[in-house]
């Protein structure tokens, strides 16, 4: 393999060289024998440098994040107090936009003294921050004497509350807050600051700040706020002199800086206690301290300085934050570098006993290694192994089916036909054990892929119950299938491993059954989901307390949501209060709810957890009594889970189990859809569209899913629940038939109703359902006027199809008409086809030969690729080949690829020839030789692969009669029958 390794673990070395598998791998441990001590030594003093880098380094990065959380705290600080300061100046400029509006607009003013103190003592949390509010109303020098008269006092100076002397203008407090209250009559323009900050905010318009100072009552600093109040709304762009003119006064606000400063503090204590202080730098020179003390204290080392925006552009401030204590010692980062070089050296003191030890264990993991490369190895020699197999065994099984099959359509004795149908079916549960553990080999190894193509639900079930319907009526079990009428006819999925699912679910309840019924049930999972959810479970995995219990056979059943009273609520539209999204819908998924129900042997409660786990079986006795090895469920869980859903079962110890799952399909494309309905329904016949009909059935479960059958061929039906009750039905309309159960007329409380019926039943057929019937009991229903026929179950739509065109004698024509297996229409079909048939078995060359020249084909065979290519030299005769895949000399894919390079220039030659006019385009045809693939590897052999070497098709080894058909019809278009 070319691969090397080489480990090296401190002083030890071990070279690893990897060559061809399976060849021995050379080991050499280099351990020093000689001056440890001094290794030691070295060792020691390196690292001692290296620990005292590593201590620098934590210690480094120690020290940056006490130095960003610094920054991070003040920088919060900084920007809550930002938020907390602009709170307070919105409040305040809508109370200038209330004096502005009530108080100039409003003639008279709706504002006074009173009421303005009292809103403004009322709104005072919304300003937590400030002293108090007044507003200072503008009054030029000749209005003082009208002011002054108005208001009944004189305009005082701030500093010592004198009469302020005469100027241009004044700012008197005419409205202020209780708090300061004392600001009466103060004009506020006579001090120098606080003038200039009130001429700045009046040609400004905006809010605009006083230096700090301390306030009056208060030791602490503060600033004061004035935002000017205009007596109009002025335009984006006014001018100052506008601004001027307008402005009739001034509102202003005391802000206590300390309280402030000192409120957010608290907010924010944190563990590490930092200094805060808050400057006004307006002078960068002479710097003008808000909040603090004025001496340095504190970590002086670390210092972080975060701006302040209080919205005055004239005013910049600033917060200084430091540690109050000093950072601590980084004891990580010491313990880290101690801990280190003490490991280090335990180390370097254990490392002459450790290297013999070392070398052990690098012998023993590179040991393991081999062993892991022989394992993986061993994987795909299983594949091949699995994929050798199969094609050995499955190409031999054809030829043994495929000549039973053949022989069973000689002229045999009947013991001769019985050991050949014997021999057949055990040949068929070999190929279904093969394909089981394939399958599981498969999904193991993640190749297992769903196909999506469209297909019919119904059919499927249908054809699914027919293959257990002879074992369901030898052990008297009502086995039957109910799909909702709300599920889509057509869907786009897998139907192959759907019905790989259904098969092995109901194939085990028939196994495990021996008396009750079997139910099988398909609905849409939102709305079983909304019907089960819509009222609470009577019994779940319980035993019930009743003895009349409303299923399909009136045997108790594991899951009683499945009784009638659930079901009811699932046929019933006018009783369904759920909006559920049908067919029509918009939707492209369709989820559905499959469950399948019996009355059997159940699971032991100490089993239930083994079940989808594979070749795992409730009783080791289950095998040798019942058969099978327990592998059907876990591929049964893997499948469903690969179809998008989920499978679980509800198991009640000699009652039964219900296995449920829900898959996810997707819709069809409606011109699709109405194509693939016309294909499905011309197996069903519209004859009986319209005809009536009346089924007598005590058991309400079991008459829906009759009503169903018949509703699928289009018959109108009305259930009743004894005989007597289908005389009075006659009475008021007649039916074409009437349906009873078998049970039903067997039933003490109906036989002396029988007689008095037979004379009302000349007109209407008269049809016996049942499981299964003795001689005696059949003679007895004819002598009871059931002489029209008897339907066995399990119901299927075809089934009751076929027994209604006998009843009515109908049909006979059309049935003739569609004959499968030697009809005339396969005949007509494939009839002067030529075929060849290309495989280096002659067995299978003989099997598959045989089976197409029952269908009229003519074939030729060929014994390898290279014999194909000979035969199949253009110009020839052949109208469809089937190719083997595993050939010697050529194989299939390659004697195909030959085949679409010969047929691709000869088209080309053709194309060529019609440009120039050497050939007539009317007389030449493109040459395609439809190739289907017959093999039996179903693992490497897929269908993708065959269509990337040319192949149009796939059947796989071993191949029924039908399978060929299916195969090569699509292929030919069909003839018209002769026979009517």
């Amino acid at each position: 393999m070319g691969l090397k390794m080489q480990g090296h673990h401190h002083m030890v070395a071990v070279s690893l060289n990897d060559q061809q598998l399976g060849t021995k791998r050379k080991y050499t441990a280099y351990v020093p024998r000689k001056n440890q001590g001094k290794y030691l030594a070295l060792w020691i003093i390196a690292f001692g440098f290296v620990a005292v880098h590593v201590y620098r380094c934590i210690d480094a990065g120690h020290q940056q994040r006490i130095q960003e959380g610094l920054v991070s705290m003040c920088d919060q600080r900084a920007r809550m107090l930002q938020d907390q300061f602009s709170v307070c100046v919105n409040h305040v400029h809508a109370l200038a936009v209330l004096v502005s509006t009530f108080h100039y607009y409003k003639n008279p003013s709706v504002i006074d003294q009173e009421t303005f103190a009292e809103y403004t003592a009322r709104t005072a949390f919304e300003r937590p921050l400030m002293s108090g509010v007044a507003y200072a109303q503008r009054v030029l020098d000749s209005q003082r004497i009208d002011f002054e008269s108005q208001h009944g006092g004189t305009i005082r100076t701030m500093a010592n509350k004198e009469p302020s002397p005469h100027r241009d203008e004044y700012a008197p407090v005419i409205f202020s807050q209780e708090t300061v209250s004392y600001l009466d009559l103060v004009d506020m323009m006579s001090g120098e600051e606080d003038r200039e900050n009130i001429l700045r905010a009046r040609s400004t318009g905006k809010a605009v700040l006083t230096g700090p100072f301390n306030l009056l009552g208060s030791h602490h600093l503060g600033v004061v706020l004035t935002i000017p109040v205009y007596k109009s709304k002025l335009p984006p762009n006014a001018s100052v002199r506008d601004r001027i003119e307008a402005t009739v006064g001034y509102l202003g606000g005391a802000f206590d800086v300390e309280s402030l400063v000192e409120n957010l503090l608290g907010q924010l204590a944190g563990n590490q206690e930092i200094i805060v202080k808050v400057y006004d730098v307006t002078n960068m020179s002479d710097p003008l301290i808000m909040y603090g003390r004025q001496a340095q204290y504190g970590d002086l080392s670390r210092v972080w300085i975060s701006p302040l925006d209080f919205g005055d552009p004239f005013r910049k401030h600033q917060m200084t934050c430091r540690y109050l204590h000093k950072a601590p010692i980084s004891w990580t980062a010491m313990a880290t570098a101690f801990l280190g070089y003490v490991i280090v050296f335990l180390a370097g003191y254990m490392f002459y006993t450790g290297a013999i030890h070392i070398v052990q264990v690098e012998d023993d993991f590179h040991k393991m290694e081999r062993l892991k490369v022989l394992a993986e190895a061993a994987d795909v020699t299983k594949s091949q192994f699995l994929a050798t197999v199969s094609h050995e065994i499955r190409t031999p099984m054809n030829g043994i089916l495929g000549m039973l099959a053949l022989l069973l359509d000689t002229d045999l004795s009947s013991t001769q036909r019985d050991y050949a149908q014997t021999a057949q079916a055990c040949g068929r549960a070999l190929i279904a054990l093969i394909n089981e553990v394939l399958d599981r080999a498969k999904i193991e190894a993640g190749k297992m892929e769903l196909e999506d193509v469209p297909f019919g639900l119904r059919s499927i079930i249908d054809d699914v119950l027919s293959l257990f319907s002879e074992k369901s009526r030898n052990k008297g079990l009502e086995l039957a299938v109910f799909v909702s009428d709300k599920v889509p006819q057509i869907v786009m999925g897998d139907p192959g491993r759907f019905r790989q699912v259904i098969t092995n679910l109901v194939g085990n309840s028939v196994k495990f059954t021996a008396q009750g019924h079997i139910f099988v049930q398909v609905h849409l999972a939102e709305h079983s989901k909304a019907v089960q959810d819509a009222k609470p479970d009577s019994c779940l995995n319980g035993r019930s307390n009743c003895c009349n219990f409303k299923t399909l056979s009136g045997r108790e059943a594991a899951d009683d949501r499945n009784n009638w009273d659930k079901f009811k609520h699932l046929i019933a539209d006018e009783e369904f209060p759920f909006q559920v999204l049908t067919s029509d819908g918009s939707s492209q998924n369709v989820s559905l709810m499959v469950s399948v129900e019996d009355t059997g042997t159940g699971i032991p409660l100490h089993a239930q957890k083994l079940m989808f786990m594979p070749f795992m079986q409730a009783d080791s006795s289950t095998s040798r009594r019942y058969g099978g090895t327990g592998i059907g469920l876990s591929i049964s869980k893997c499948l469903v889970e690969l179809m998008g859903g989920q499978i679980s079962f509800i198991s009640r110890p000699q009652i039964g189990s219900t296995f449920s799952f829900t898959a996810n399909f997707k819709r069809c494309e409606k011109n699709l859809v109405t194509d693939l309905k016309r294909s499905l329904y011309d197996d069903l016949p519209t004859a009986f569209k319209g005809l009536k009909a009346t089924v007598v059935d005590t058991k309400p479960i079991r008459a829906a899913v009759t009503r169903y059958h018949l509703k699928r061929l289009g018959v109108l039906v009305e259930v009743v629940t004894s005989i007597r009750t289908a005389v009075l039905v006659l009475g008021s309309g007649q039916p074409d038939m009437v349906l009873v159960e078998k049970d039903v007329w067997l039933s003490s409380d109906d036989v002396s109703s029988i007689r008095a019926f037979v004379p009302a039943l000349k007109s209407p057929k008269m049809i016996l359902l049942a499981t299964n019937i003795t001689g005696d009991e059949f003679d007895k229903a004819k002598a009871a006027g059931f002489s029209d026929t008897l339907i066995m179950k399990p119901l299927r739509a075809s089934m009751v199809a076929a027994c209604l065109h006998q009843v009515f004698g109908t049909g006979k024509k059309a049935e003739q008409g569609r004959v499968m297996a030697n009809g005339s229409v396969f005949r007509g079909l494939l009839c002067g086809k030529k075929i060849l048939v290309v495989d280096d078995n002659r067995v299978n060359l003989r099997v598959a030969a045989g089976a197409l020249k029952k269908f009229g084909a003519e074939v030729e065979c060929a014994a390898s690729g290279k014999a194909a290519l000979e035969l199949l030299q253009i110009p020839h005769g052949f109208d469809a080949c089937f190719m083997d895949i595993q050939m010697p000399e050529m194989d299939g894919f390659e004697a195909t690829r030959q085949i679409r390079l010969m047929e691709s220039q000869t088209n080309e030659q053709q194309m060529i020839g019609s440009i120039d006019g050497s050939r007539d385009t009317r007389t030449t045809s493109h040459w395609h030789l439809p190739v289907l693939a017959m093999t039996a590897d179903v693992i490497h052999a897929t269908f993708e692969v065959c269509q990337k070497s040319g192949m149009d098709g796939y059947v796989s080894k071993p191949f029924q009669e039908e399978n060929l058909y299916q195969a090569v019809a699509k292929f030919f278009e069909s003839k018209p029958s002769t026979i009517m």
